[in-house]
């Protein structure tokens, strides 16, 4: 696909971006699996971060790449459900801590710098504007309706979302971002992903709900119970993503969407973070099987639904710290291992050099 079939991916729907996704190049990662043969320490020492590596080469299509730039793109959302109590904060900390994403102050900020990672916030549906945020062209609403009541969403909205997300990841691919790492903020976001979760994996609902930031046992019960009369009464169709986004949903998930598909249809790394990221992620690999060959995992998320969510996408983490932050935070934990894996690949003596009789795979 040539960089100006790339720009007119705005006037594509989403059935036809799927069409332009290929699979990851099979051929550039056996590739590089050679050349970590020949790196000179024991073989397959560095274990999941070497597959890591090769699974990388194959998404940028060259075993020779750099991982020099990389982002975060954190979506802002609000959603309509919190009436219902199935939060322990008010949706109006949604705009305090995007706008502390714009001030450094955040805790992913601050994680970021550690790891060279750009943070770049979008605004994509939070209940107010953010003067140092918001961004007409990619605020698709001023938060969700209240799906306990009536659906979250238009389709509409989804796919307007989903365009953001992929929007974001071709305008980053222009300026260099070589990988990219996924984040989330919103009040209640948690409820809206457990939803669309428990119809997409139709499992119990109580299975992958979890207290989210800080509610009570009862709170919890009140959450399942609004999830579970949501799904009755909207009959989201587990074949149908957009269907289940627009119904259950929420915007800050749909953009995430967005970001997973464009990643794999610019050829570029996204990888997941938590529970909302994971909700995300699956829906992109829903929507096309092809979409997982460009992710990557990084930790489980100590949400009840965190770790089935990683099964379903047939991934296992990287980290495994007991995080339930959000905003990207253990995505970019990731960041510093694949930095590290890299410079063992690109740089290390081959056998021959260091003077050691290369290993040999036993059978």
């Amino acid at each position: 696909m040539n960089q100006r079939n790339l720009k007119n991916h705005r006037d594509l729907e989403i059935e036809e971006i799927c069409k332009r996704i290929g699979p990851a190049d099979a051929a550039i990662m056996e590739r590089a699996k050679k050349q970590w043969l020949s790196v000179g320490k024991p073989l397959f020492s560095l274990g999941k971060l070497e597959d890591a590596i090769v699974r990388i080469a194959g998404i940028k299509g060259t075993p020779d790449f750099h991982l020099t730039k990389k982002g975060l793109v954190i979506m802002c959302a609000d959603n309509g459900v919190v009436e219902e109590g199935v939060t322990q904060t008010g949706q109006e900390v949604t705009a305090v801590v995007a706008e502390n994403f714009t001030r450094d102050m955040a805790s992913v900020c601050l994680m970021s710098k550690v790891a060279g990672v750009d943070v770049y916030p979008v605004d994509i549906g939070i209940a107010v504007d953010v003067p140092s945020l918001t961004k007409g062209e990619r605020k698709v609403a001023y938060g969700t309706r209240n799906f306990a009541k009536e659906p979250a969403m238009t389709e509409e909205e989804v796919r307007k979302a989903i365009a953001v997300g992929i929007g974001m990841v071709s305008e980053l691919k222009e300026q260099g971002y070589e990988i990219l790492a996924t984040g989330e903020m919103g009040i209640g976001n948690t409820t809206t992903s457990s939803a669309v979760a428990g119809v997409l994996l139709g499992g119990r609902v109580e299975d992958i709900t979890g207290k989210g930031a800080g509610l009570d046992s009862e709170g919890l019960r009140r959450k399942i119970r609004v999830i579970r009369e949501a799904i009755r009464k909207h009959e989201p169709r587990p074949d149908d993503v957009i269907d289940v986004l627009s119904k259950v949903g929420g915007l800050d998930i749909a953009g995430l969407v967005g970001v997973f598909l464009g990643g794999a249809l610019f050829r570029i790394p996204v990888v997941i973070d938590g529970l909302i990221s994971s909700v995300a992620a699956l829906c992109a690999v829903r929507i096309t099987e092809k979409a997982r060959d460009y992710m990557l995992p990084s930790h489980v998320s100590n949400e009840p639904g965190g770790r089935i969510l990683l099964e379903a996408l047939g991934f296992t983490p990287f980290l495994t710290c007991g995080m339930f932050l959000g905003e990207g935070s253990g995505a970019v934990a990731l960041m510093p291992l694949l930095d590290m894996a890299l410079r063992v690949y690109r740089e290390m003596g081959t056998f021959e050099d260091i003077r050691v009789e290369k290993y040999e795979i036993l059978k």
